[in-house]
């Protein structure tokens, strides 16, 4: 279903659609999305998560308060019941996504447009907002948008009409009865796009279509052992006619061909998801190079420089520098009219990058102790990971046991990803430390040029017998653990060595010298003590 109907179906009745939810990145598939967003709601209020409530929904005034005498208010932007526009919706707060939602029931706005950018499938709008959206979209370009001529008469619509709906949503596994609403407001909003007084079948698909496809969470199973349950003494000649009065005659679709409609525009990500596949994994290039971090940043005071095409000017420190000034030059230029700006006041704008951090846990998974470690460790990366999404960090952990070591979980910020992979680790066999350390080493390399940052925090009690080529020989063994932390430690990386033997290792204090770590004992360290010993150690 195209992505224009969606944006005329919104014009055309924003307060009962609710709104939208466009997740893309920046390119022109998105920018000729947000071309005709400007064209068809010319008013809309541009908001974006850092705003307070103040800005937003208005409040006293407390310099005009206070001048006055008297309680001053302002409107906030979000006062005219116009359209709503939330830049960077996947950033918004749980606090700020409660006050819309109001806003939205309450009808003060009309309708939210959720400019969502997310990266990963976990860093997305909130879902009580995406929840109160109608349409869902994520262009790909290639559409072109004409305008329409909506019809301002009502539009009605049969009970048998909502009843398929219903069963629509029923089948696709669909329970939120706000779903059902927006999905009879969109037929409504259809029939009187295309000036009809009564929705018609092609009015129902396409509500169902653009409604309720987004929003499944089962596939339908196919019924084809229901002919053969009946009994052949039913089938009698009047039964053409019973069917046919069992049907709408307005609005009137066979219910398996809004199914099979339905199934034609799910969205491939969810596709998959409810076939259980796993989608494929995205190239993953070397941008972070290029730069110090893989964000914009904070922005900080702007300094002094001319722009160009990396740097843009600051209006207002260029402003500030050049307001003192105003006197003097014109006694020196008196038939100038407006400000004198100089060169010397130009001001340029600059923001503090900061880069995610990835924290690599390396597990020392052999040994009769090997499942009590795993089980620590694998606490230990859900707990970071659940406190890790507000820092933006990234977790991977790397394995060694038997001959060799593993990855065993790529760098990720999914939880749910993270607890399904480590569910089944094994442990016990020898510890081959070295190639553990040659694992971590590539991982951070490949970490850099991805634009993250990482640390390491090696879990092990520090008794390697088994060297790279696998055999079990511990002299060879230690050369090749010194070798490859010599490797490590000329990287650069924060690495933190957490021993958890019984007693602490003097091989592993000798070791976090030559690693340039911090070395943590913890014999009898819980999964809490680990996650709090990494924070302090290599986050803070």
């Amino acid at each position: 279903m195209s992505d224009a109907l969606a944006l005329q179906l919104l014009a055309q009745n924003p307060r009962g659609l609710g709104g939208l939810h466009l997740r893309a990145r920046h390119g022109p598939a998105r920018d000729a999305v947000l071309h005709e967003i400007a064209r068809l709601f010319p008013g809309a209020a541009r908001i974006h998560p850092a705003m307070n409530d103040g800005q937003l929904f208005g409040g006293p005034d407390i310099a005009a308060t206070l001048s006055a005498g008297r309680l001053v208010l302002t409107r906030g932007l979000l006062s005219d019941g116009a359209v709503c526009i939330l830049s960077m919706a996947e950033r918004c707060s749980s606090a700020l996504a409660a006050r819309l939602c109001q806003a939205l029931d309450s009808g003060q706005i009309s309708a939210v447009i959720l400019l969502d950018e997310g990266a990963e499938p976990d860093e997305a709008a909130p879902r009580s907002l995406t929840n109160r959206c109608a349409f869902r979209m994520s262009p790909v370009g290639g559409e072109d948008f004409e305008p329409a001529l909506p019809s301002e008469d009502p539009v009605a619509l049969s009970e048998n009409a909502i009843a398929m709906l219903v069963v629509a949503a029923a089948r696709f596994g669909i329970d939120d009865l706000r779903a059902l609403i927006l999905a009879v407001a969109a037929a409504r909003a259809h029939a009187s796009l295309f000036r009809r007084d009564v929705t018609e079948n092609e009015d129902l698909q396409a509500a169902a279509e653009l409604v309720f496809a987004h929003r499944a969470t089962q596939i339908p199973a196919d019924e084809d052992d229901t002919p053969e349950e009946e009994s052949p003494d039913d089938e009698t000649p009047d039964q053409p006619e019973d069917d046919a009065s069992t049907e709408p005659q307005t609005g009137n679709i066979p219910q398996d061909m809004l199914i099979e409609a339905i199934k034609a525009a799910l969205p491939d990500d969810i596709l998959q998801a409810l076939a259980g596949g796993q989608s494929g994994s995205r190239g993953q290039g070397s941008t972070g190079q290029a730069r110090k971090g893989n964000r914009r940043g904070r922005p900080l005071p702007g300094r002094k420089g001319r722009p160009n095409g990396q740097a843009r000017i600051d209006l207002m420190a260029t402003l500030r520098a050049a307001a003192p000034w105003q006197t003097i030059r014109r006694r020196s230029r008196p038939d100038h009219q407006g400000l004198i700006v100089l060169v010397s006041d130009l001001h340029v704008r600059q923001f503090k990058e900061h880069s995610d951090r990835l924290v690599i846990f390396a597990v020392d998974a052999s040994g009769s102790a090997a499942m009590a470690r795993l089980a620590e460790a694998k606490g230990a990366v859900e707990l970071l990971l659940a406190e890790a999404y507000a820092r933006r960090d990234h977790v991977a952990l790397v394995t060694f046991r038997g001959t060799r070591a593993e990855l065993s979980l790529p760098p990720t910020r999914s939880l749910v990803q993270t607890k399904r992979r480590l569910s089944g680790l094994p442990g016990g066999g020898g510890t081959p430390l070295a190639s553990g350390l040659q694992i971590v080493a590539r991982v951070v390399a490949q970490a850099r040029m991805q634009g993250l940052n990482p640390a390491v925090a090696l879990l092990t009690d520090g008794r390697a017998n088994v060297a790279l080529d696998g055999t079990g020989n511990r002299a060879m063994a230690q050369e090749d653990t010194d070798r490859m932390a010599a490797v490590l430690r000329a990287m650069n990386v924060p690495i933190a060595v957490l021993d958890t033997a019984v007693r602490p290792q003097k091989a592993l204090a000798k070791l976090s010298e030559v690693l340039a770590a911090s070395y943590l004992p913890l014999p009898a360290a819980d999964s809490r003590r680990m996650s709090q010993a990494v924070t302090s150690t290599l986050l803070e």
